[in-house]
């Protein structure tokens, strides 16, 4: 094995190491801790501390996730270069829009220490609006999860470092990210039963990757020019 094949099996293992954070704290912080509290100041106050656990995987996730473009820029760079530059700059948009968004999850917690017990109709309700803007932060912050998933894709798809099989899913994930943060703008189409599954695609692209990285790295594949 090349010098240049290890150092990319190297660099993809890294990503993938990088890639479990994310996918590990995104699903504690995006799906576990919002069912277990709901919205209501009750719920959250009930599980305090589960509350600043989410928090906290939040800012963790995002500090991997703008680590992690720039791991598979050095897996996929070569592959072609302004492919993979755009990949870069389309995760690294969302990460201070995150954070932003994540302020506000902040305030609530707030509200909270500063009203313990029984919660007044005037803190239930900055409760509710804090949670409100903490969540169109994120749809924002989501088209940019799946705006970066096609670069990313298309290069896996051209450079074979990865199964194809992935390529296809990463490509139709960022596609469903997209159609669900402009779709949810209509009460319509936001309700309809199959908004449910476009993101599916993406769960599977990116869960499949992070794992293939991490258990094989990257495989050294095709060579591209960085201009190709």
């Amino acid at each position: 094995m090349t010098a240049g094949a290890v150092a990319v099996r190297r660099d993809g293992r890294i990503s993938g190491a990088l890639y479990l954070v994310v996918v590990l704290a995104g699903m504690f912080c995006l799906a576990y801790v919002p069912s277990k509290l709901g919205a209501s100041p009750a719920g959250a106050s009930a599980h305090a501390d589960l509350f600043r656990a989410g928090i906290a995987a939040f800012l963790l996730m995002q500090v991997a996730f703008l680590l992690l473009p720039f791991a598979l820029y050095r897996v996929l760079g070569d592959v072609n270069r302004q492919a993979a530059v755009l990949m870069v700059a389309l995760a690294a948009v969302s990460v201070p829009i995150g954070l932003v968004a994540v302020t506000h999850r902040m305030e609530a917690l707030s509200l909270l220490e500063g009203a313990p017990g029984t919660a007044s109709d005037a803190m239930e309700a900055a409760f509710a609006l804090c949670l409100q803007r903490y969540g169109h932060g994120l749809r924002i912050a989501s088209l940019f999860w799946g705006l970066w998933l096609l670069p990313f894709g298309w290069l896996v798809l051209r450079s074979g470092r990865l199964p194809r099989v992935l390529a296809a899913c990463l490509l139709l994930g960022g596609v469903g990210y997209v159609v669900q943060v402009f779709g949810g703008l209509w009460p319509g189409i936001a309700d309809a039963g199959w908004m449910a599954y476009v993101r599916m695609p993406a769960a599977i692209g990116e869960i499949g990757s992070c794992l293939w990285l991490l258990a094989f790295g990257a495989r050294p594949g095709l060579q591209r020019s960085s201009t190709d």
